[in-house]
């Protein structure tokens, strides 16, 4: 009896040891966290803030470094690429072809071209509005430490935000100019033959419609300064 009873003690003492070793284990595999934190806050530091607005893509070693937080840096590679798709798509053809307009008679020989851009131009700013707003979303329903949020709230501003912010007047300059440019186009070809073009000229045959163009010119020259000042102020210049 004693026997059975100091063997069932020893059972005891051995069990205990056991579990604690078990708590320790389960304790140090689940304790990864601070390091991907770290090593996600330092890419932030050293990789996405001093670099320009064109993410890298993580590579596999990457991704197990930064573990959950891939996500966190998914949110802003998902904005930048799409964003910058919906540029290029839309917003740079326009301003490819204003810089293209040179001559008095390029107002009336590209003004289709103008017309044909100027529609994927203005469903641009809903397009990216509808970007910012998914972006917002999915970084609402980050879970983040105050440290790693700190230096995440930058790299979202750098972005997310001031990309949006900067591209809106540019967005809306380059649309009213496309507009005129139209109106100028289709003026110049309701006059038909009575419209002589020399290399920096118009010539019309009566005052009235001299006037009209003059009026129409008058309006592009303002709406071309107001886009070049939207670029500069966006740090971009025409192409």
């Amino acid at each position: 009896m004693w026997f059975r009873n100091s063997l069932a003690y020893c059972r005891y003492v051995f069990v205990i040891p056991a579990l604690i070793l078990l708590a320790v284990q389960i304790t140090a595999c689940g304790d990864k966290e601070p390091d991907q934190r770290k090593a996600f806050i330092q890419f932030l530091q050293t990789t996405v803030l001093p670099g320009g607005e064109r993410l890298p893509t993580l590579s596999d070693d990457q991704k197990k470094q930064f573990g959950p937080y891939t996500n966190d840096y998914q949110v802003l590679l998902t904005f930048t690429q799409q964003y910058t798709q919906s540029v290029n798509t839309s917003l740079l053809p326009v301003l490819d072809l204003i810089s293209q307009i040179r001559v008095p008679q390029d107002y009336l020989t590209r003004r289709q071209d103008v017309q044909q851009s100027s529609a994927a131009l203005n469903s641009l700013a809903p397009q990216i509005a509808q970007l910012n707003k998914q972006a917002d979303d999915a970084r609402a329903g980050l879970k983040q430490p105050a440290d790693l949020k700190a230096i995440y709230n930058q790299a979202y501003t750098k972005l997310v935000t001031q990309p949006v912010q900067k591209v809106a007047p540019v967005i809306a300059a380059a649309s009213t100019l496309s507009s005129t440019l139209v109106q100028v186009g289709d003026f110049l070809n309701t006059q038909g033959n009575q419209v002589t073009y020399g290399p920096n000229s118009v010539s019309f045959p009566n005052r009235l419609q001299a006037t009209q163009y003059n009026e129409l010119m008058k309006g592009l020259v303002s709406q071309y300064q107001q886009l070049v000042q939207a670029q500069t102020a966006g740090g971009a210049t025409l192409p």
